[in-house]
């Protein structure tokens, strides 16, 4: 059978970028992550056998000659020596566990940081699509017409969007075809439409811009291995250090907004390009990042907002007109354009829940998002110990 996972980088972007991030500043840390299951969604009997055979698949790829020649041009921010160590890296089955019990799933990766925080998309993505494979369920015939009126809303906005839909597409296929019907339209013009894809893979498949800066678990590992107060500052001196001001897209509500804004100094503010919203209400948010940018002395319109949280194209229409004159923006679509074909799409996420820096005691990790929905931890006693720590109300 044909793997699910067949390049090593059907991955997000982040995840090159962050990887380098860790290799080259800690190296001795180690991370475990967890799936957690918000949808509740039952999984069919032999689900987990499926996944593992899967991810021994996984074991067998490796970065391609080609593969390496494409990110050395299109993310000439990649160290030579990491893509060497790219070149060599190979993916560790033993890192993962996976248990069903009944219709539960459970699974978990567990490693050096550098080499584990690979697991997460290809993991997500493929859990994803061999579920819909074995409950049988089937794209409607709609679902490629309603991808394409959704590109063309966009583009007839002027409203830029990145696909950020690979962790829990309904396929390998129908996200190539998203992509393939949304880019035939982008391409009637130079104002809106896609501008690019978080997913390398297909980025190098098909000749876009690959997208993407950090995710919340630079700030959860970093929270839990070195302490939750200092973690913000940490994440961002050590960005600007490794990419020297390119990747300027912060991430801000890992422990909420206002809690990294009192870290976003005039420094990294004027260091940083903006940051992404990826919880909470937008437009309260847009209102926090604009004031904050102001109380600073620095012009909102030379910064931009990425909108990224649950997205579909008539919200990110709203969003662009709301920032309109105000801030920049621009918006990465996910599940709502790669899992929109009758289905109901896998609420599912995969997070850090504990760190260690060299072989020490296993520390929780928490992320404390501006939307308490998406609070995420192994042991629920870390909420309040962020809290408590970080004083949020």
């Amino acid at each position: 059978m044909k793997p699910t996972i067949s390049s090593m980088l059907d991955t997000d972007l982040y995840k090159i970028s962050m990887g380098q991030f860790v290799h080259f500043q800690y190296p001795d840390v180690d991370a475990r992550y967890r799936l957690f299951n918000r949808g509740n969604t039952a999984f069919p009997p032999g689900f987990g056998h499926r996944l593992a055979e899967e991810v021994e698949k996984m074991a067998e790829l490796k970065t391609e000659t080609a593969e390496l020649e494409f990110l050395r041009k299109a993310c000439p921010w990649i160290k030579p020596s990491y893509l060497d160590w790219l070149s060599t890296y190979r993916f560790n089955p033993s890192e993962i566990r996976i248990h069903q019990l009944g219709d539960c799933l459970d699974i978990q990766a567990e490693g050096p940081w550098y080499r584990s925080i690979f697991w997460e998309v290809p993991l997500m993505a493929t859990v994803s699509e061999i579920f819909f494979s074995m409950t049988g369920q089937k794209p409607n015939a709609e679902w490629q017409e309603k991808a394409r009126h959704k590109a063309q809303r966009l583009f007839g906005q002027k409203v830029g969007w990145a696909d950020f839909g690979t962790r829990r597409r309904y396929s390998y296929a129908v996200q190539e075809e998203v992509l393939r019907q949304t880019m035939a339209l982008s391409q009637e013009g130079s104002q809106g439409g896609l501008i690019g894809t978080s997913n390398v893979h297909f980025a190098h498949k098909l000749g876009l811009k690959p997208i993407g800066t950090m995710a919340h678990e630079i700030f959860m590992v970093l929270g839990a291995a070195f302490g939750y107060p200092i973690a913000n500052r940490l994440a961002m001196e050590g960005w600007v250090k490794e990419f020297d001001g390119r990747l300027g897209i912060a991430l801000p509500d890992t422990f909420t907004t206002d809690v990294f804004l009192r870290d976003f100094s005039w420094q990294f503010a004027k260091q940083f390009d903006g940051v992404r919203q990826d919880s909470g209400v937008p437009e309260e948010f847009v209102e926090k990042i604009i004031n904050h940018y102001k109380k600073l002395g620095i012009k909102p319109m030379e910064k931009t907002i990425v909108f990224s949280d649950g997205l579909d194209a008539e919200r990110a229409i709203e969003l662009s007109q709301y920032c309109r004159d105000r801030i920049k923006c621009s918006f990465g679509i996910g599940t709502n354009l790669t899992n929109d074909v009758g289905v109901r799409p896998l609420n599912i996420v995969i997070k850090v829940v504990a760190a260690r820096k060299a072989e020490g005691p296993w520390l929780p990790a928490g992320k404390l998002s501006d939307d308490k929905g998406k609070w995420t931890g192994n042991d629920p006693q870390v909420f309040e110990a962020i809290r408590t720590t970080l004083g949020i109300v």
